[in-house]
């Protein structure tokens, strides 16, 4: 094995800006034209909302501990968990 502090190497540089943009740009092509970002966001939280309802105390309580705690979003609409 050649270790000759690199002098066999050949930089090598690649900018992803390009592709990245590309890609992003083929997901939104993908999910067509009837996709609508507001009413996926509505659904989302709706189901949310439906996920956790009917819990009992002791649920209740432990819901809260981990919404507290911030493992779990809070319950407002667009509510984000902290970790």
């Amino acid at each position: 094995m050649n270790q000759d502090n690199g002098t066999d190497l050949i930089p090598f540089d690649i900018d992803l800006t390009f592709e990245e943009a590309r890609r992003r740009a083929e997901v939104v092509a993908a999910l067509g034209p009837d996709w609508d970002p507001v009413a996926a966001l509505r659904s989302e939280d709706e189901a949310y909302a439906l996920l956790y309802s009917g819990l009992d105390a002791e649920q209740r309580r432990t819901y809260d501990l981990l919404v507290a705690a911030g493992v779990l979003p809070r319950e407002e609409p667009g509510g984000a968990a902290a970790h």
